[in-house]
């Protein structure tokens, strides 16, 4: 986190914070743990796209996973299983954001039904440089 761009946070979140996110969780809102042995592998989140009512069927949803964790398919199970909770709670798209570049994640999210519809150029700042993000879209 602190050398990538896989998160746009400067500093790692401490306890106070994902305390605060699980308080806030409410309907098509998921936060899924992939665990092995005790040691976290990685997460899958949902959250509101939008505070507008209008978009109450769309969320955005990320993955992020340990190092460790990449190429074992543990992105694809947190993925699969997030959407299967979104489609159960009626929710009709999902948006996700990728830092450029970022061939594995970008494959992630095709794998996962996604379909890249737009970049947006130099909306991130990290590391004493501008940063792309892509946009993605699954419609459930």
């Amino acid at each position: 986190m602190l050398s990538g761009v896989a998160t746009f946070d400067l500093e790692p979140q401490g306890t106070a914070y994902w305390e605060q996110r699980l308080a806030a969780l409410g309907p098509g809102d998921h936060l899924l743990v992939a665990e092995e042995a005790g040691v976290v592998l990685g997460y899958a989140a949902s959250s509101p796209y939008r505070p507008r009512p209008a978009y109450a069927r769309t969320r955005e949803a990320s993955v992020h996973l340990d190092p460790a964790a990449q190429g074992r398919g543990v992105g694809t199970t947190l993925y699969a299983r997030l959407l299967d909770l979104l489609r159960a709670d009626g929710i009709r798209t999902v948006l996700a954001v990728v830092a450029l570049p970022n061939p594995a994640s970008q494959a992630l999210h095709r794998r996962s039904g996604f379909e890249p519809v737009g970049v947006l150029r130099e909306v991130g700042r990290k590391h004493d440089r501008w940063i792309d993000t892509e946009l993605w879209q699954c419609r459930l």
